[in-house]
């Protein structure tokens, strides 16, 4: 059934004849007159009794009346509905990142670009683990995806479909509450770790294993956010390394201390990736604006500054 049929059949309801039907379709009457078959032909019954001078409705005809305006006026809502969610989506930047960097970094960094270079667009942000971001990058579900790296770990993102532009830098810091760094000179401090599912501890295992450390002690506690090893640091459970943006904060307040002794703290980038392929005319123009830009954002650690505000952003955090 083509919904032109039902549009015919209304014309030919409302202009009261074929003729006058055929001239607003602007078709001729024998086009109209076809159509208006295939449509009793689907339906199964004559809709127009042909049997008089004027043009009445069959009993079946005046059943289909209603229906065919109400299925007329749903489509039309329908497409009125698709076009704006497409054009909303259009619109949209989508992102997403790290949960360390999406707490510590994007808000502050998404407040600075506005404030450069405005623009209107609506953003989402997606925080999880960096497997689940790789996923929804490959899948297309975001346009960028925001992540430290290292150059000994490689990001999954296959380089002749993806590429990145550095916005700035930061460093893995091992760190543990003030008084436990003070009373642990001389003993071992109970090591927190991250889980070996964790990006960051990917990170931390690489480059510890590039400057001929041993191994990374056994931990009394792991997990995969940095997150959750900064709070337990914060409540004395342990030393753990944090990107040093994520706990800039609690140095400088004296929540936590940096451990001071032989390990070095680990240099890493904070990059936004985004596809190859072509994006979407708002998302083209932001990675335009952030090419322009060039190392505006790459000034250093990524310290969040003290007071600084936040930026309003759809979050779906999982």
């Amino acid at each position: 059934m083509d919904t032109i049929w039902l549009k015919d059949f209304l014309a030919v309801v409302s202009s009261g004849g074929f003729s006058r039907a055929a001239d607003r379709r602007a078709i001729s009457q024998a086009g109209l007159s076809r159509r208006i078959k295939c449509l009793e032909e689907w339906v199964g019954t004559p809709l127009f009794d042909r049997r008089t001078h004027s043009i009445e409705l069959t009993a079946a005809g005046e059943r289909l009346k209603p229906f065919a305006e109400e299925a007329l006026r749903q489509l039309e809502a329908g497409r009125e509905d698709a076009r704006t969610a497409a054009q909303s989506a259009a619109d949209t930047l989508r992102f997403a990142s790290t949960q360390a960097l999406s707490l510590s970094f994007f808000p502050q960094w998404l407040h600075r670009m506005k404030g450069t270079a405005p623009f209107m667009a609506a953003v989402q942000l997606t925080a999880d683990i960096m497997i689940s971001c790789q996923q929804r990058m490959i899948e297309g579900n975001v346009q960028f995806l925001l992540c430290h790296h290292h150059p000994k770990v490689p990001v999954g993102l296959p380089d002749q479909r993806f590429h990145s532009i550095l916005l700035g830098h930061d460093v893995l810091v091992p760190v543990a509450k003030p008084s436990l760094a003070a009373s642990g000179a001389g003993e071992p401090v109970p090591y927190l770790g991250y889980s070996a599912t964790s990006w960051m501890g990917r990170i931390l295992a690489a480059a510890w294993n590039e400057t001929g450390q041993p191994p990374l002690p056994q931990p009394c506690f792991s997990s995969h956010l940095a997150t959750a090893l900064v709070t337990m640091a914060r409540y004395g459970h342990g030393l753990a390394w944090s990107p040093l943006s994520l706990v800039a904060n609690d140095i400088a307040d004296g929540r936590l201390a940096r451990i001071e002794g032989p390990l070095e703290e680990i240099p890493i980038e904070i990059r936004l990736f985004r596809p190859r392929a072509r994006l979407t005319w708002t998302a083209e123009r932001f990675w335009q604006r952030l090419t322009d830009m060039g190392g505006q954002d790459s000034r250093g650690p990524a310290r969040v500054p003290q007071g600084e505000p936040g930026c309003a952003v759809a979050a779906g955090q999982t």
